[in-house]
């Protein structure tokens, strides 16, 4: 599924896999997020509710650009730097291009995550 992230005038390309978790993440869609930044390597936010993750690998590891859900916790994690194999961490999908809108002036960034048109 392609998604479109837009913060700002700017509005970023993304698709979702085909897992269950990332369908859940659809189902949830448009979403208002405000992103902060979380250890110099994601912007996270919390979501409505946890995501199913039968099926998924038990663990990840996630590059920038990579759109994911950490199970723990039940957050989205959008990565701009890579980040190593860990447990209950769960890929949804990818940017698809600059990720240059979300990281600018180290703010936190609101956000709307829809389904592209």
């Amino acid at each position: 599924m392609d998604i479109q992230i837009a913060t700002g005038a700017t509005t970023l390309a993304g698709t979702l896999n085909d897992s269950a978790a990332a369908r859940g993440f659809a189902a949830l869609l448009p979403l208002k997020l405000t992103l902060s930044d979380f250890h110099g390597t994601e912007k996270i936010a919390a979501l409505p509710g946890k995501l199913s993750t039968v099926g998924s690998p038990s663990s990840a590891a996630a590059e920038a650009g990579d759109i994911a859900c950490y199970a723990p916790w039940g957050n989205l994690a959008i990565f701009y730097r890579g980040f190593p194999r860990s447990p209950g961490l769960v890929l949804l999908g990818r940017i698809d291009g600059s990720l240059e809108a979300l990281t600018r002036a180290g703010g936190d960034p609101a956000v709307t995550i829809a389904a592209a048109e």
